[in-house]
C-alpha cells in the first residue's frame, strides 16, 4: 500500500483517466474511415452500423456481468482481462479487410469497455467517497477525450500512409500502457473486500422502478453520442467534406463533450438537484440536432461545439445522479452499472436506425429528426428525479 494518501489517490486519477481513454477510439475512429472501410469491405450503411450497434449492445449485456466477473476474479484480475479485450481487439483489426473479422474486433473491444465501465464508477466511489460528482466528471471527459483521438488521428494516420487498418490498429498502443499502469496501481491500492468476496446484490435494484427510468432515459439520451459517432463524419462526406475534414468535426464535438463532462459536474457539486443542469444539457443537444437537420451549412463547427456540451455534460451528470441515489458505494456501483447496461443496449438502437431511415429516405435529415424528439422524450422523464424521493425510490430490502 502506499504511505501517502495524496500520492495514492494521484495515481488512482492518473489511471482513471489513461484507463478511460482508452474506451471511445475505436468506436470514433470508424466513421471517418467509412468510405475506405466500404470500398474494400463492401459493407452497406446497415452493416457499416453494426460497428457501432454491437459494441454498444454488449456494453450494455457485458456491464450487468461485471459484478458477476468481479466476484468470480477480482478486481484487478478482471481489469486486466477487460484491458486485454480491447488490446486484442484493436490488433485484430489489421486483418480486417473481411467485414465478419472487422465486426468480431468490434465485439472484443465492447466486451472489454463494458467491463471497465461496469468497474470504474463504483471504485470511484469507493476510493474518493468526498469527491464523486469532480471524479466522475473526469471519468466522463477522458471518455469524450479518448473520443476525440479515434475520430481525429485516425484519418491523419492515413494520411500519413497507414491503410485504414494500421490506421485502427494503432490504438493498441495506449491500451498496452493502460494496462501497465492499472495493474501497477490496482496492486498497491485497497480494493473493497466486499466485491471479492460477496458480490454486489442487483436482483433488488431490478425490481425497482426508478432503475428502469435511469436505463430509459440514459439510453435514449446516449443514443444521440452513439448516432453522432456512426454517422456524422459519413453525413458531411455526403456533402463533400473530405475524411480529415469530417474527422475534425466529430472531433470538434467530443473536445466540447469533454470540456463540458468535465466542468458540469464541478458547477454541480454543490447542488443536490441536478435536473436543471440537465435540462440546459439537453437543450443544448436539441439545438445541435436541430442544426444537422435544418441548417447543416450554416455553422457546422459552431453546432458541433453545441451538440458536444449537450451530450458530454448530459451524460456526465447522468452517471453522477445514478450514484446520488444510494449512500452505500458498491449498491450505488451497481445501479451506475445496471443503468449502463440498459442503458446501452438501448443506445445501440440509435445507428441502426439512422441507416434504416437513411435507406428510407435517401438522406440523414429523418435521423436527426428522430435524436431530436428522443430528447425531448428524455427532458420530460429527468422531472422524475427529485433528490427528495431517491431513498423512497430505491429503498433496499430489509436486512
Amino acid at each position: 500500500m502506499l504511505h501517502s494518501p495524496r500520492t495514492s489517490i494521484l495515481l488512482w486519477l492518473v489511471t482513471v483517466v489513461v484507463v478511460t481513454l482508452n474506451l471511445r477510439p475505436f468506436l470514433t475512429a470508424i466513421g471517418p474511415l467509412s468510405p475506405a472501410i466500404q470500398a474494400q469491405t463492401g459493407m452497406g450503411l446497415e452493416a457499416l452500423a453494426w460497428l457501432t450497434l454491437l459494441p454498444m449492445a454488449l456494453i450494455g449485456a457485458g456491464t450487468w456481468l461485471t459484478p458477476a466477473v468481479q466476484q468470480r476474479l477480482g478486481v484487478r484480475p478482471a481489469m486486466m482481462l477487460a484491458l486485454a479485450f480491447i488490446a486484442l481487439g484493436c490488433v485484430l483489426r489489421l486483418a480486417g479487410s473481411v467485414s465478419a473479422v472487422l465486426i468480431a474486433t468490434a465485439a472484443l473491444c465492447g466486451v472489454g469497455v463494458a467491463l471497465v465501465q461496469g468497474m470504474l464508477p463504483g471504485l470511484i466511489k469507493f476510493h474518493t467517497p468526498r469527491h464523486v460528482a469532480p471524479m466522475m466528471g473526469g471519468y466522463s471527459a477522458a471518455l469524450m477525450s479518448g473520443g476525440a483521438l479515434g475520430a481525429q488521428f485516425s484519418p491523419l494516420a492515413m494520411q500519413w500512409g497507414l491503410s485504414w487498418q494500421g490506421a485502427l490498429a494503432l490504438w493498441v498502443w495506449p491500451v498496452l500502457l493502460a494496462l501497465w499502469l492499472a495493474w501497477t496501481t490496482l496492486g498497491v491500492m485497497p480494493l473493497p473486500s466486499a466485491v471479492r468476496q460477496t458480490g454486489s446484490d442487483t436482483a433488488w435494484l431490478l425490481r425497482r422502478r426508478r432503475t428502469w427510468l435511469l436505463m430509459l432515459a440514459f439510453g435514449l439520451m446516449n443514443g444521440g453520442y452513439a448516432t453522432m459517432v456512426a454517422w456524422l463524419a459519413p453525413y458531411y462526406q455526403e456533402q463533400g467534406w473530405s475524411a480529415t475534414h469530417s474527422g475534425l468535426l466529430v472531433a470538434v464535438v467530443s473536445v466540447a463533450q469533454a470540456v463540458a463532462a468535465l466542468a458540469f459536474p464541478t458547477l454541480v457539486a454543490r447542488h443536490l438537484d441536478r435536473r436543471p443542469w440537465i435540462w440546459l444539457t439537453l437543450a443544448c443537444q436539441a439545438a445541435g440536432f436541430a442544426a444537422l437537420a435544418w441548417r447543416p451549412d450554416a455553422a457546422p463547427m459552431t453546432a458541433a461545439v453545441v451538440l458536444g456540451v449537450g451530450i458530454g455534460g448530459c451524460f456526465a451528470l447522468f452517471m453522477v445522479v445514478a450514484l446520488d441515489h444510494l449512500h452505500h458505494p458498491l449498491r450505488a456501483g451497481a445501479l451506475n452499472a445496471l443503468m449502463q447496461g440498459g442503458g446501452f443496449m438501448l443506445t445501440a438502437l440509435a445507428p441502426w436506425v439512422m441507416a434504416r431511415l437513411h435507406q428510407a429516405t435517401g438522406g440523414f435529415h429523418a435521423g436527426w429528426l428522430a435524436q431530436f424528439g428522443a430528447v425531448l422524450v428524455v427532458a420530460l422523464l429527468v422531472a422524475r428525479f427529485k433528490p427528495g424521493h431517491y431513498d423512497e425510490a430505491m429503498r433496499p430490502p430489509a436486512g
